[in-house]
């Protein structure tokens, strides 16, 4: 069955659709958006009308006796997408869904045989938000563009009255399901994808999709190097004085303590708009660790800043999540206590970025990295040598 011209449009409103996102969501870029490529593979299980399909081939000839129904296949597909926000991107895609088919002895005598083979071309929006670690859960909901091609054969009396139906048309589909960053580039998903997909001679047919997919970004930002920082713990010059003989043993004089800051970028510790310590910031901070063995130290302030960008809420949630993050794995090295260890959010309440700088109010990439500066965790001891 050719496509109609509705039909026809609707795809060619899916491949604008496409590239329109592809040239214009940037403009709406948040830190660290990136373009990513995958490869999935799974099992599909379709939902054929076969009762319909036998009926509409045999034409009332004959009926069958039985269905012998094969509902199982190899699903596979390929994707191209857009991450524009740090929970949201637009996923385009070209997929497989197999091709179940049936056996259907009948009263002719003979047998029916059928199989529909179903694939085409989606476009969704994909949802992540962030559950433990490097875990979050995702979702997803869009439009595909799909081709079902049926082939009917029979044996003994029996004789397909259309052996070869086709329907092109525009359905809905969405899904759920789990990813994994293993790393800022590769990702792990498992989902279930539900499709509505148009049966070869009217009306529809499901196919439900459970599937393991690699998801690799392009140019997703790697871990940086922490923020250039002063020594952690100086001591002043002692002033040049003439030596005058005291008539008793002088008193040791001690130094105040001296508080010193170390200031890291939050991309040096963390993924991307993640709460979990990334391996090289765990780095980080076990080299902040071995400095800190040879001082004395009676507090350590552990703070979370963020930059204006998003609301001031889960500015605030994540900054207090980031700083507690610190502290956890400052205690857990065995090698600070965990009674001079405080941790604190500040939110997007203390930049340090000049206020003539990053002026622009559309968060583009280059407000972004001018705000760099402002998303930042630090540390703050207070101690001697």
């Amino acid at each position: 069955m050719s496509p109609t011209p509705s039909q026809r449009l609707s795809a060619s409103r899916l491949f604008s659709l496409t590239a329109l996102a592809c040239m214009a969501l940037p403009a709406l870029a948040e830190d660290q958006t990136f373009y990513y490529g995958g490869i999935g593979v799974g099992q599909s299980r379709s939902h054929l009308n076969e009762p319909r399909l036998i009926d509409h081939e045999l034409g009332g000839a004959a009926t069958a006796t039985e269905v012998n129904r094969h509902e199982r296949d190899t699903a596979y597909k390929v994707m191209l997408g857009y991450q524009f926000m740090p929970w949201l991107g637009v996923e385009g895609g070209y997929f497989v869904l197999g091709k179940p088919y049936f056996t259907a002895p009948t009263t002719a005598p003979g047998t029916l045989k059928g199989e529909v083979r179903m694939r085409g071309l989606n476009l969704d929006l994909v949802g992540t938000l962030p559950l433990v670690g490097q875990l979050s859960a995702l979702g997803r909901i869009g439009g595909q563009y799909a081709k079902s091609s049926g082939r009917f054969t029979g044996t003994g009396a029996v004789v397909p009255l259309d052996p070869s139906p086709r329907e092109h048309q525009f359905n809905y589909k969405y899904g759920a399901g789990l990813q994994y960053a293993f790393s800022p580039a590769m990702l792990l998903r498992a989902e279930w994808e539900h499709y509505r997909v148009s049966s070869t001679i009217g009306g529809h047919d499901r196919v439900n999709v459970l599937g393991l997919s690699l998801v690799f970004p392009f140019g997703r930002a790697q871990a940086a190097t922490p923020m250039a920082a002063a020594p952690l713990y100086t001591e002043p010059p002692a002033a040049a004085a003439p030596y005058v003989p005291p008539p008793t043993p002088a008193a040791a004089v001690v130094a105040a303590p001296a508080r010193q800051r170390v200031s890291f970028t939050a991309e040096s510790l963390f993924g991307f708009d993640q709460t979990a310590l990334s391996a090289d910031g765990k780095a980080a901070l076990d080299k902040f660790v071995a400095e800190l063995q040879t001082t004395e130290y009676s507090v350590i302030e552990v703070e979370g800043h963020t930059d204006r960008l998003g609301s001031t809420a889960y500015n605030q949630r994540l900054s207090e999540q980031r700083a507690e993050a610190v502290k956890a794995y400052l205690v857990a090295s065995g090698k600070v206590d965990a009674a001079k260890v405080s941790a604190s959010g500040k939110g997007e309440g203390s930049p340090v970025t000049p206020a003539d700088q990053c002026t622009s109010r559309r968060e583009t990439k280059a407000l972004i990295a001018c705000l760099r500066a402002d998303r930042r965790v630090e540390i703050e001891v207070d101690g001697t040598r």
